[in-house]
């Protein structure tokens, strides 16, 4: 068996490769495209071309990322369809290769892609995606920032203290800072505002052109009516004493799913404790687990393609129905985290959801074209 057990994992192997290496080039030319329009623009006066193409190719491994699943089924079912059709996987069902056998061969391949998936969405995939960002910053004089810039919160024993980052330089500074303190009621006592920012080694904010609007609530003679004074400050350099990390808004400017499980799972306690909502984080910190694990999803659904009986052509039927199934995946996998969003489901229900149902699916059809046919 170990024999049958190398020969298939060897055609396995090949197929997924030359599939995956397919949609990564179609993606390349995509993004390639797409990026030309930074090439010589922008402030900086954009990058030559060559830099255009290393962008690109940082990007790739989250391309790989999320194509993963859907490549691996498609390339097992190429496989097992070619098998069946040259009469070869019969053979191999004659000769001992039982069912659960079959299934538990294609288990194992099916776990190595998974370790495969986890490696390239927890370490590859983040570090080159801020490589690209600090490659695009460098050429066009800005970081990969959303329009809004990251929004953090944090407490200093009875107020509160909402932050704003625009962006974060390649040099680990800070641009466009908004700081916006409210007291223990939540009425608002201040607004600071400041053109850049460092971290500084004992962990407080060092801020240059600090504008401050302070707002200050007296009480007249009678001590029963409250007058509003505005007090507006300017100075050149201030510290501000802070517990947020760099590590924190280098992850709050990351999209969610291209952040390491590890800082995902620590930026949600840093928002649970602040009182935020940590929903969208938690659907993304649930995905990252469950979403290696549907490459076994997607070998199980591919092995009763093993037992049909083709007729000449109708091999690319069948591989067809696998690149609709797979691409079907794609979109539920999304689908299901903006309603969990939305609907405020349970966080490890809108992640593990799609991988659910198509568990249900490649069982059910191994149960009646293995087990009963």
């Amino acid at each position: 068996m170990k024999t049958v057990r190398r020969m298939i994992h060897t055609d396995v192997l090949r197929s997924v490769g030359f599939v995956t290496l397919a949609f990564l080039a179609l993606f390349f030319f995509f993004d390639f495209v797409d990026e030309l329009r930074s090439v010589n623009q922008g402030a900086a006066g954009g990058y030559p071309l060559k830099y255009a193409v290393l962008v690109v190719l940082l990007e790739s491994p989250s391309r790989l990322y999320d194509l993963l699943p859907i490549t691996v089924l498609i390339g097992t079912i190429f496989v097992m369809a070619r098998m069946a059709q040259s009469s070869e996987f019969t053979i191999l069902r004659t000769s001992g290769l039982g069912p659960w056998r079959a299934l538990q061969t294609l288990l194992g391949l099916g776990l190595m892609f998974v370790l495969l998936t986890f490696a390239v969405g927890d370490y590859l995939a983040p570090a080159a995606d801020q490589a690209g960002q600090l490659l695009r910053s460098h050429f066009l004089g800005q970081a990969a920032a959303g329009h809004t810039g990251a929004w953090l919160k944090e407490r200093h024993g009875g107020d509160s203290y909402a932050v704003n980052v625009g962006a974060l330089l390649p040099d680990g500074s800070m641009r466009g800072l908004r700081i916006v303190e409210f007291g223990p009621q939540g009425r608002m006592v201040s607004v600071m505002q400041a053109a850049q920012g460092s971290f500084d080694k004992d962990g407080s904010w060092l801020l240059k052109d600090v504008s401050s609007t302070d707002f200050a609530a007296q009480l007249d003679t009678a001590g029963s009516t409250q007058t509003q004074r505005v007090t507006r400050t300017v100075e050149p350099a201030l510290r501000w004493p802070s517990t947020i990390t760099e590590e924190m808004v280098s992850v709050a400017l990351l999209q969610p799913d291209r952040m390491p499980t590890v800082d995902l799972f620590q930026y949600i306690r840093h928002l649970e404790a602040n009182g935020q909502s940590s929903q969208r984080y938690e659907i993304q910190f649930w995905k990252k687990v469950f979403y290696p694990l549907s490459c076994l999803v997607m070998v199980v659904l591919a092995l009763p393609f093993a037992y049909l009986h083709f007729r000449a052509g109708g091999m690319s039927t069948y591989v067809f129905i696998g690149v609709m199934t797979g691409i079907s995946f794609f979109l539920l996998n999304n689908l299901f985290s903006h309603f969990g969003n939305l609907q405020n489901w349970r966080p490890w229900l809108a992640a593990a959801a799609p991988g659910l149902i198509y568990s249900v699916l490649s069982l059910g059809a191994f149960g009646w074209l293995v087990l009963r046919r």
